[in-house]
């Protein structure tokens, strides 16, 4: 190989950091949350891309007005880039001594478990390959009964923030507005009484719709009351009821109910760590460093 092709390789690497934004592009298949997973704004995210694009001298992505899907291109650069991530953070982790070891148990509500669990444990894996994780996933008032029997480490939970903004007792990690969401096109919203499926009874996202309907003095009724997020979205999907979540966790084929359809405004909830002892391990000690580092702020 002459000095010049050697040189002109050498300047076109493939770059980590372009490689765990195409990554999470590629995860997510939506720019918007893909930029807010890896900390950049969507413009910035793009011209990563066009970057990478460069490098690779292929096209990696087509833009639809759903989202982002893979070219060809980028299906092979995936299976590549997620074995060079994980290298990489294994070998960085091993050099810096980090290699913890042990069983931790965490909980994590539905709607967020959706849209940042694959994220928090992917990456938490690869840079500590011995830990073991269990997983939990229950409404914020079960993983607060789970936290106080030790039966789980930690948990993310959700937390009301007071109208000033400020969180109510907790460090607030990302904070989450809860909206109402209906089926495309549907006329559940306009239905009198309005048909709601909610969550578990004692969680804020029941609790805080109905009681701004009834401060609205809008009448409904409780066709469903599930913990389970599938529940929920499958009566909204239905078209048979509207349901409350969080709005990073409302998919693509559902709508978050306009303005004008004569609801009332929600709060927005906080999202916070909750540990099961005033001292946790070291272990779970480096997996709420690392939820607070991953988890993309709001």
């Amino acid at each position: 190989m002459d000095f010049s092709r050697r040189r002109r390789i050498v300047s076109q690497s493939l770059d980590i950091d372009l490689l765990r934004s195409f990554v999470a592009i590629a995860e997510t298949g939506v720019l918007g949350q893909a930029a807010a997973r890896v900390g950049r704004t969507q413009s910035a995210l793009s011209m990563q891309m066009q970057r990478l694009e460069g490098v690779v001298e292929q096209p990696l992505l087509f833009r639809t007005g759903r989202g982002v899907t893979l070219t060809a291109a980028g299906e092979r650069l995936l299976a590549h880039a997620a074995q060079l991530l994980r290298l990489h953070d294994e070998t960085l982790a091993e050099l810096r001594g980090e290699q913890l070891s042990g069983v931790l148990r965490f909980g994590c509500p539905d709607d967020y478990a959706v849209v940042f669990l694959p994220h928090l444990l992917r990456g938490f894996a690869s840079l500590n390959p011995r830990v073991q994780l269990e997983v939990v996933c229950a409404p914020t008032p079960r993983l607060r009964e789970l936290l106080a029997r030790h039966a789980i480490d930690l948990a993310l939970v959700s937390v009301m923030v007071s109208e000033t903004g400020q969180p109510d007792g907790a460090d607030v990690i990302r904070r989450e507005p809860l909206v109402w969401v209906g089926q495309r096109g549907g006329h559940a919203a306009s239905l009198d009484p309005l048909p709601l499926a909610l969550g578990a009874p004692d969680g804020f996202d029941h609790q805080a719709p109905r009681q701004a309907l009834d401060a609205a003095g809008r009448a409904y009724r409780l066709a469903c009351a599930s913990s389970s997020l599938a529940g929920l979205v499958a009566m909204a999907r239905s078209g048979q009821a509207i349901t409350v979540l969080t709005q990073t966790a409302v998919p693509d084929d559902l709508q978050v109910l306009p303005a004008d359809a004569d609801l009332p405004a929600l709060p927005t909830v906080g999202i916070a760590l909750a540990f099961d002892r005033e001292q946790p391990s070291a272990l779970v000690s480096a997996f709420g460093a690392h939820v607070r580092q991953a988890l993309p702020l709001a």
